[in-house]
């Protein structure tokens, strides 16, 4: 047997010694089928995954590093930045297949298909902002220096917005080409693809969270001050639902355009919301800690982290469907690709996950995932 498989199987057994009594407390959930856990670094990471069109597996690490990894799991290369410190930012895949993101070496990369640096754009804080990409292939991206950066394909400035405040909201870009991110001032803002401003949108507390656009063009942004807020594309507020949230769960859209999203129920509890919209909403899961990542929506079904140490699958009825052990707690956002597999990253190990009930397309919404889609383009779509 290989090391790794000896070293998956060491790990799948303490995890059930260690859920052994919640397992006499509950019935048997059916198990998704690991089809491989790869380790990505020596500390945990934070930025989730991001899939090309054919497979690739693009994931940032703690160690300053961006891997390539195949769909079968095995590295095809490896990216070191220039300075080795951490990546939180998730990378993103432009038409081209250049691969772009930022780091705490207070740099914006972009990187080839085959590894090679295409260039380095500096810039005078860290960058934990994950990019979007126009339509026209400009990359948008906010920093801790108080600034949010347009750059060209080709790694030249186009135009700078300076916020005012710490920026690691990473934005989203409507059909329009509006740009919408959150900053640590408390305020959502919508640009134009010049630079200037539209209008910005007060909340009660900082935005570390990343916006979701619906169909109807509804912003929906998570603050720090416990609301997920509903906002019009003309800048006005539709709704306020109270989740007493303070993490940095960014908010997705199943099918029906309804909002999951981490909060507080009661303010005591933790657990998923789901909110419609009318802006009414319920949990569907408990949670055991607060959750700063983002849940999945395929069709019919959420894919959520469930504390302790799973990826969950559930209907929004709360019905349990699956779940699936993993090293730690999630830390990164999963992501599901065109054959239905599920990657997420849990501490130091990539996991490629095989649904318990077969693979099941993404749910038919704008905004389905962290980022938007598999590339992580940060972008609604028609093909969306």
């Amino acid at each position: 047997m290989k090391k790794s498989a000896i070293y998956l199987a060491a790990v799948w057994a303490l995890i059930s010694l260690g859920s052994a009594g919640q397992a006499l407390a509950a019935p048997p959930v059916r198990e998704a089928t690991h089809l491989w856990m790869l380790k990505v670094s020596r500390f945990a990471c934070a930025s989730s995954p991001a899939l090309a069109p054919d497979g690739t597996i693009y994931q940032a690490t703690f160690d300053g590093t961006l891997l390539a990894i195949s769909p079968q799991g095995a590295i095809g290369w490896t990216f070191a930045t220039d300075a080795g410190t951490e990546i939180k930012s998730s990378p993103t895949v432009a038409d081209d297949g250049t691969i772009y993101f930022g780091s705490r070496d207070r740099r914006f990369y972009a990187v080839t298909p085959q590894g090679k640096l295409k260039w380095a754009f500096a810039t005078g804080g860290w960058v934990d902002s994950s990019p979007a990409i126009a339509a026209d292939g400009t990359v948008y991206f906010g920093g801790w220096d108080k600034n949010f950066y347009a750059l060209n394909p080709a790694g030249t400035q186009q135009w700078i917005f300076p916020v005012g405040a710490m920026v690691v909201s990473s934005p989203a870009i409507a059909l329009d080409g509006t740009i919408y991110f959150g900053a640590l001032d408390k305020n959502l803002y919508a640009l134009h693809p010049d630079g200037k401003l539209k209008w910005s949108f007060a909340t009660g507390g900082e935005i570390t969270s990343s916006p979701a656009i619906g169909a109807n063009g509804t912003i929906y942004i998570n603050s720090t001050d416990g609301y997920l807020y509903a906002v019009k594309s003309d800048g006005t507020e539709r709704w306020r639902f109270h989740t007493g949230s303070y993490t940095e769960s960014s908010p997705i859209l199943d099918e029906h355009e309804n909002v999951v999203i981490a909060g507080v129920p009661n303010d005591h509890d933790l657990g998923e919301y789901v909110v419609n919209q009318a802006g009414e909403g319920r949990t569907f899961t408990g949670l055991s800690c607060p959750e700063d990542t983002s849940a999945l929506a395929v069709t019919g079904e959420i894919y959520c982290s469930r504390p302790w140490r799973n990826l969950q699958a559930f209907h929004t009825n709360g019905d349990v469907l699956w779940l699936a052990n993993t090293a730690s707690n999630l830390s990164g956002s999963p992501v599901a690709g065109a054959d239905g597999t599920v990657y997420v990253l849990s501490g130091q190990f990539l996991f490629a996950i095989r649904p318990a009930d077969g693979p099941l397309p993404l749910a038919k919404s704008t905004w389905p995932m962290f980022r938007a889609n598999p590339r992580h383009t940060g972008r609604v779509d028609h093909r969306n």
